[in-house]
């Protein structure tokens, strides 16, 4: 198992962390951010492949924002794939 921590731009969560296993998602963990939402996503992900949340997650907006929460885990689960 491969743990990452992802440090996201332009939302409210201050840190994400991820547990891997080869490119499954084990575990998502959100400092910060809406506590609900962000563990709602946190455990539809659970058991996901990194490739199918990346495409369901990526380009996600909060609001007037460019970026989300969601975007930012799939950012984040490309570069902890990236770093395997």
């Amino acid at each position: 198992m491969k743990s990452f921590r992802y440090i996201p731009r332009g939302v409210c969560s201050r840190v994400i962390d991820v547990e891997l296993d080869g490119d499954v998602i084990r575990s998502v963990r959100f400092q910060g951010g809406c506590a609900g939402n962000t563990q709602g996503v946190a455990a539809l992900v659970r058991g996901m492949r990194v490739a199918d949340a990346v495409e369901r997650l990526s380009g996600i907006r909060c609001g007037f924002k460019p970026t989300s929460c969601p975007d930012q885990l799939a950012l984040a689960l490309k570069e902890a794939i990236e770093q395997s």
